[in-house]
């Protein structure tokens, strides 16, 4: 991995990182997809093993105890997407291929979805944070609150 993009992750919300797994599954498609119409088969095969490694990785971590009825209907997804890359790996297939990126990419932009309601939540929340100022004393006796209804700040 590039050092940029290692630097980009380094900051990136759980929902972000789920984001760019996603976004690795479909380069990596797009990479058998590549070696399909050229006849690499250890390139189709090793893409499609770096795809299949990354379904493994987000069905692995799923927790149906928590997530309820959205984290079995993700694991149903996983297990369908996983099944169908195989068969486009079998067969040697580009459509079939590219029927998993289109699979992939719905549920991707879901997750993206998710990530900038939940990057607008954190902005939000952070925003009404009392911000020091600094050189400034808090008084005596004040109490902070998240709301800052009782931070009383002097210069």
């Amino acid at each position: 991995m590039s050092s940029y993009k290692q630097h980009a992750l380094e900051g990136a919300s759980p929902v972000e990182l789920v984001v760019a797994l996603y976004d690795g599954m479909i380069s990596f498609l797009f990479t058998a997809i590549a070696a399909v119409e050229s006849g690499d088969v250890n390139g189709r095969r090793a893409a499609v093993k770096r795809t299949l490694d990354i379904m493994i990785h987000l069905q692995a971590r799923l927790r149906m105890d928590i997530g309820g009825r959205p984290a079995e209907v993700l694991s149903e997804f996983y297990a369908s997407i996983f099944a169908l890359t195989l068969q486009a790996s079998q067969t040697a297939s580009a459509d079939r291929f590219r029927e998993v990126i289109q699979c992939v990419r719905n549920v991707r932009d879901a997750w993206r979805q998710v990530a900038q309601q939940t990057a607008q939540q954190a902005a939000q929340a952070s925003a009404q944070l009392p911000v020091p100022i600094p050189g400034a004393q808090r008084n005596a006796g004040s109490t902070p609150h998240a709301n800052g209804d009782s931070v009383r700040w002097t210069a």
